[in-house]
């Protein structure tokens, strides 16, 4: 993973950088946009996976018979007159 081959040095760099693009009244409203982006996805995440386990522990449902709306033929023949 990239984050495993970045030291401290290069973490002071990189915050440095950051609070000279932005200032430091910015960077508070950024993590604040920051978390609330990661609080929607790890929530979406969680409901698409309680659906998904609710749709296993469900049974499955049997199909009705099926009906139709031709009327009933009998294969018995019909008396000729």
């Amino acid at each position: 993973m990239i984050l495993q081959d970045i030291g401290m040095s290069e973490l002071l760099l990189i915050a440095v950088v950051v609070l000279l693009l932005f200032g430091g009244k910015k960077i508070p409203e950024l993590m604040r946009g920051l978390g609330k982006g990661i609080r929607e996805f790890n929530d979406a995440k969680n409901n698409v996976r309680q659906e998904i386990e609710e749709g296993m522990r469900e049974k499955p449902v049997q199909a009705a018979p099926a009906t139709t709306d031709a009327p009933h033929t009998s294969t018995e023949e019909a008396p000729k007159a």
